[in-house]
């Protein structure tokens, strides 16, 4: 059925295949044998419970033993800090060097915290007594805001602040990202944010070499099942997407030390328009938590990193 329906494609649209042909720099038909055209993912290959959770987690993003900690992180913030991260920008930290983090559900306007229950065990509330700035922070954006338990959390910029029952130590920021919904905070109370990143730029990862992240420092990834020629064609749908999301489009001059031809957009199945750098397909990974993870990497031995070329970093039998 696939075989026909190509080969019925490019008989009614030979002009059009050649234009795209054209368009993607491609000199020649992909091999065939290791990339299972038009295929969906097989269950395995979009990495299935990376980044899940223990069979334990509360649906907060820690689990009962996490928890038995989180009791001690229940303290004063002390005299509050600016520590620089290199993935992060400038982070928010309390006295002990904790990662301070905000949650996308709460509103700073007016201050409301919506974390309670379990989510208040996986993410402690840092009370507002004893909270203290120092240099980098702004004293008027400290604040509190009254939990439904009677008892006054810190708040910047409005924010109520919550420490994460998985950071175990100073620096720690496995909080960030969690659920698509907690961010270690700024200074200012935003989100903390490597700053002007364009859409599409080059890290150097210290295993990987040269690798494309999008404009919030993640790693970009290529699917070894999708298509190039004649046209961008994604393999991954469903569950899939879940895992691994398609980059959006982003304007050529958004972008920096990516290879610029055949830098393209296309149309997904379901009507979602998807970037590709050299015409191959682009994703992020949800098991990847913060800039710089690198999670995705060889998953189901299809998920590949992409080079500034296109091609995928590391694959076996790359092009």
């Amino acid at each position: 059925m696939k075989t026909s329906w190509r080969s019925a494609a490019l008989v009614a649209s030979a002009a059009a295949v050649l234009a795209l042909t054209t368009a993607c720099g491609q000199e020649q038909a992909p091999q065939t044998g290791s990339q299972n055209v038009g295929a969906t993912a097989a269950a395995g290959d979009y990495g299935t419970g990376i980044g899940t959770g223990s069979s334990t987690d509360n649906g907060y993003g820690a689990d009962a033993k996490d928890q038995q900690g989180a009791a001690a992180q229940a303290q004063s913030a002390g005299q509050l800090a600016v520590t620089e991260s290199a993935e992060l920008g400038e982070v928010l930290t309390d006295g002990a060097g904790f990662t301070l983090y905000r949650f996308d559900k709460d509103t700073a306007e007016p201050p409301k915290s919506s974390c309670d229950g379990d989510c208040a065990k996986a993410w402690p509330p840092v009370p507002a007594e004893g909270a203290e700035a120092a240099t980098g922070v702004d004293k008027a954006l400290l604040g509190e805001v009254t939990r439904t338990d009677g008892t006054k959390q810190l708040t910047v910029a409005g924010w109520p602040m919550y420490r994460y029952a998985k950071d175990t130590k100073a620096g720690d920021t496995n909080g960030q990202g969690v659920g698509g919904t907690w961010f270690a905070s700024a200074p200012t109370g935003k989100k903390a944010t490597l700053a002007d990143l364009p859409g599409l730029s080059v890290r150097k990862d210290p295993q990987l070499g040269d690798i494309v992240v999008d404009k919030n420092g993640m790693t970009v990834y290529r699917f070894m099942k999708d298509e190039a020629w004649p046209k961008p064609v994604s393999a991954c749908t469903g569950a899939c997407l879940e895992k691994w999301p398609a980059v959006a489009p982003v304007s050529a001059d958004d972008t920096e030390g990516v290879k610029k031809k055949n830098l393209m957009t296309f149309t997904r199945p379901d009507g979602v328009r998807q970037m590709t750098v050299n015409c191959w397909p682009i994703y992020t990974f949800t098991g990847d938590k913060k800039a710089g993870d690198t999670n995705g990497q060889g998953v189901g031995g299809t998920w590949y990193a992409v080079a500034p070329d296109g091609k995928p970093v590391g694959a076996p039998e790359a092009e």
